[in-house]
């Protein structure tokens, strides 16, 4: 051993403290030693000074009852502790380490080979042994931080789900708002429109150049009001899961044609031109009718809005597995792909500031997305800026009417492609049966 080792011998016997000694001296150890003649005195000085390793008679042992030992470990002083024992027995070896001795040696084997063998091992086991307890101290620590952070984090979880419980609640109050303030505003509305139309016919009487002027602004406006209205009652429900398909068989064709027409005074006012191209072998579908004219509606007057020049064709065509698709192309300014999703969301415009050179609710596209899903289809939209946008929506011919259900399937983007669908749509009807006339 290279380091000095503080050693302290407790026996009452000279000639043993002097063997020990003389064996130590003789096996090369370095050491600084001390002797003592009984537990006692031995006690008193391992309470004040730290020692490698304690030789101890095991007679002071018999006399004491074991009481050096048992004082030590309840006074938590930790030492090597070496028995030197005259009874050449094992049992009794053994008992020793079960009374807390790292070792014992008998005394008729103390050489100086021997001694130090013992010695270096008794400070081994003695090192692992501390090495052992500290590790076991750490992860006693350890496992007392973990039991800290779980209680933290159900007290985090607790509070995350009084604040969801409270958001679901603020959701749910706005959503009753909506739908009530937009029910309520719509009576109105619908009056000041329906007197604006009566005032610009002729048995009226006739109103100057100004005064129709100034009425037919009141009854666009009018109308252009009731529309984000209704855009606003339509989220509100569809958000309450309270707005249901009513699907019957009807000729798509003529439901495109219709919304196109409607649109077409809004593309003429900025020379538009407005373009239809309906490909279908059999126009007849299952869907409702109300609900995809809205969804070509708002996605033509997305169309119009965001195109200063140029044209918007309609496309209307057949696809595999008895599926029908709905374009609307437009050279208007395009969308960035760093976009794509976010113009579905609700509430959502690229444009957030309040001088933003296009208005509106933000409630069109998320409401288109709401209701293709609904009916089971999906979403495609291609767009390059300064270049124009497409979007391509694609529905069953017949659509299912089944239990609501949340299984959807969320956007996927590529590149400058995205698309959104649904596996389930949100209905339940008896009058499924009647798709087998349209297939």
């Amino acid at each position: 051993m290279e380091d000095t080792l503080k050693i302290l011998i407790v026996d009452d016997d000279e000639v043993d403290r002097m063997a020990v000694r003389c064996a130590l001296t003789k096996a090369g150890i370095q050491m600084e030693l001390s002797e003592v003649g009984d537990g006692n005195d031995a006690f008193s000085i391992l309470s004040t000074t730290a020692y490698d390793c304690v030789f101890l008679d095991s007679r002071l042992l018999e006399r004491d009852g074991l009481t050096l030992i048992q004082q030590l470990g309840s006074s938590e002083i930790k030492v090597p502790l070496v028995v030197l024992t005259g009874q050449e027995d094992d049992q009794s070896g053994v008992q020793l380490l079960k009374a807390g001795a790292t070792d014992y040696l008998y005394k008729s084997r103390i050489s100086p080979e021997n001694l130090a063998q013992v010695l270096r091992s008794a400070i081994r086991v003695y090192r692992a042994e501390m090495q052992a307890a500290l590790a076991n101290q750490q992860l006693r620590e350890s496992h007392k931080q973990l039991i800290r952070k779980n209680q933290e984090l159900e007290r985090q979880q607790q509070q995350l789900q009084m604040q969801n419980f409270k958001l679901s609640e603020a959701s749910l109050l706005k959503s009753n708002f909506l739908a009530n303030m937009s029910h309520e505003l719509r009576t109105p509305m619908n009056a000041i429109i329906g007197f604006s139309q009566i005032l610009l016919r002729p048995k009226f009487g006739e109103l100057t150049h100004q005064q129709t002027d100034m009425v037919e602004r009141i009854l666009n406006n009018g109308k252009h009001l009731l529309m984000l209205l209704n855009e606003v009652l339509d989220f509100s429900k569809l958000e309450g899961g309270r707005l249901d398909l009513k699907a019957e068989i009807f000729d798509v064709s003529k439901v495109i044609n219709l919304a196109v027409a409607e649109m077409r005074s809004l593309a003429d006012v900025k020379n538009l031109s407005l373009l239809v191209q309906t490909d279908l072998q059999n126009t007849l579908v299952f869907n409702d009718p109300v609900r995809i004219k809205q969804i070509l509606i708002n996605l033509l007057s997305n169309a119009v809005k965001f195109t200063e020049s140029g044209e918007i064709w309609v496309e209307v065509k057949e696809l595999p597995a008895n599926k029908v698709a709905i374009i609307v192309r437009d050279t208007g300014i395009g969308i960035a792909p760093k976009d794509f999703k976010r113009i579905f969301e609700a509430f959502r415009q690229v444009d957030q500031t309040l001088t933003r050179k296009y208005p509106g609710t933000g409630l069109g596209l998320a409401i288109i997305d709401s209701l293709v899903r609904m009916m089971g289809g999906k979403i495609f939209l291609e767009s390059k800026l300064g270049i124009g946008s497409m979007f391509k929506i694609e529905l069953p011919r017949q659509i299912t009417l089944s239990a609501p259900t949340a299984d959807t399937l969320p956007l996927q983007v590529d590149g400058d492609r995205v698309s959104c669908s649904a596996k389930n749509p949100h209905h339940s009807s008896s009058q499924a049966w009647q798709a087998n006339r349209i297939s």
